[in-house]
């Protein structure tokens, strides 16, 4: 099989007599390459190893109280299975932003803050400045 750019000619493609066919995409190391260059399948694949890599280590994340354990813990864990071939990736700003939404979900679950209850609390939030992403992420300093 093979794949063409719009500069291809659309004459059959042969080799030895033997006719190649033509696809729309193909998988090489492990990532969908398609001359649409829709990363949208990679990203989706990515978010689900990165909910699996998640689930691998919940049941610590859990139990460990201290922010800057948690953010190596999600670093050395979480953050690889994100990234993993990402060096191939040419974005679009819409991947840009499904890519950031990812990583402040996962963000907001390392602090141990939903969206829900990042606004409530009767006194003012508690801000964090994320080291890596410079992110600003608020917990409330009581939930009555």
């Amino acid at each position: 099989m093979f794949m063409k750019n719009g500069l291809a000619s659309f004459a059959p493609f042969t080799l030895k007599g033997t006719n190649i066919s033509e696809c729309s995409s193909y998988v090489y190391l492990g990532q969908e390459i398609s001359m649409l260059n829709d990363l949208a399948p990679e990203l989706s694949k990515r978010k689900a190893a990165v909910w699996g890599a998640f689930k691998n280590i919940e049941d610590a994340v859990k139990r460990i109280k201290n922010t800057r354990l948690r953010a190596h813990l999600f670093d050395s864990a979480v953050l690889p299975a994100l990234t993993h071939t990402s060096e191939t990736w040419s974005l679009r700003k819409q991947d840009e932003r499904s890519l950031s939404v990812i990583e402040r979900a996962f963000e907001r679950t390392r602090l141990g803050v939903s969206r829900f209850t990042q606004g409530m609390g009767s006194e003012a939030p508690t801000c964090v400045n994320d080291q890596k992403s410079k992110m600003p992420f608020c917990t409330p300093n009581s939930r009555r």
